[in-house]
């Protein structure tokens, strides 16, 4: 009996997370701000992004990086609406 899944991606986990933090601090989204970490057989992605659009790229990154592994998210978007009425200073 054969295996019909892929075979995972080449290197272990920990060398493809740091890979994938790499090309999240080089890339186009230059994002910093996140980190990861190896839990188990998993991978947990936590720190705050500008917008939900870059937690959704960051996250596509993420799973197409580490195929064959959980992706779990903790990523924050900071709000950046303007306040609805002015600070009262005494």
């Amino acid at each position: 009996m054969t295996d019909a899944a892929a075979p995972p991606p080449e290197g272990g986990l920990d060398y493809r997370v740091a890979h994938l933090a790499e090309r999240l601090a080089a890339g186009r989204l230059g994002e910093l701000g996140v980190r990861l970490e190896t839990r188990g057989d998993a991978v947990l992605l936590t720190g705050t992004v500008p917008s939900t659009e870059c937690r959704d790229e960051i996250l596509r990154l993420a799973r197409e990086e580490l195929a064959h592994h959980p992706v779990h998210s903790d990523l924050l978007v900071a709000g950046t609406s303007s306040p609805d009425h002015g600070e009262d200073l005494t």
